[in-house]
């Protein structure tokens, strides 16, 4: 391994548990201060999560490019922007962060450090929640990317702001991200046997978005 793609990894490990801790730990905090009203503690969750996003992109995208989601990291190395060798490194060092960036919010909160969720996640109107918000994440990183690179970060973080509210699901759209919260039994979580179907979708979601935006994109043929 060199010593570049060993700073990748810890790039990616770093962003992506302090994603999760942003998730889970404003979770907490949500539902501590809303006063039993749902809407508040989604909306200060939302918030949370999403101005999040846009300052660790900023942080360590130059860095790693700021994947933090194993979904995107497939969708980049089949756009060969990654190699496959790359992905296999990013994607378990990006589950392993996840993992501690919700352990690390239960100690935060004094919390007990694993706790499997019981959050009901499942039925078809989540499962296809996930693939249309992994799909719209997907579809605005190849835009803005090959477009208007400088706005990704801003782009992203606006984007899952709004799909916490537009989708059943409220946009995990990160297999990482999901992983993680089926170990933490709080606002934020999700049943563990509800994961698989959520990661699929997001998967399907992804690839589906990348093929699309590989024939939007593509160069007219000389005619």
């Amino acid at each position: 391994m060199t010593s570049t793609l060993l700073r990748r990894m810890v790039a990616e490990f770093l962003g992506t548990g302090f994603l999760v801790a942003a998730v889970v730990g404003s979770g907490v905090m949500a539902e501590r201060l809303a006063g039993g009203n749902i809407a508040i503690a989604l909306l200060a969750n939302t918030i949370a999560t999403g101005a999040a996003l846009v300052a660790l992109i900023l942080a360590f995208g130059q860095i790693s490019g700021a994947h933090f989601n194993p979904a995107v990291t497939i969708a980049d190395a089949i756009e060969h922007g990654v190699s496959w060798t790359v992905a296999a490194c990013y994607i378990p060092t990006q589950c392993i962060g996840a993992i501690t960036g919700a352990l690390a919010a239960h100690f935060m909160f004094g919390l007990p450090t694993v706790s499997l969720s019981h959050r009901a996640r499942s039925g078809s109107a989540q499962i296809f929640s996930e693939f249309v918000a992994t799909f719209g994440l997907l579809c605005v990183i190849w835009g803005c990317s090959r477009q208007r690179s400088e706005l990704v970060p801003f782009a992203i973080g606006a984007y899952i702001t709004s799909a916490y509210w537009f989708t059943s699901s409220t946009s995990f759209a990160n297999p990482a991200v999901t992983i993680a919260r089926s170990v933490s039994d709080t606002f934020a979580g999700i049943r563990p046997v509800d994961v698989l179907p959520f990661v699929v979708a997001q998967l399907c979601g992804a690839t589906a978005a990348t093929l699309l935006f590989r024939w939007l994109l593509a160069k007219p043929s000389p005619s």
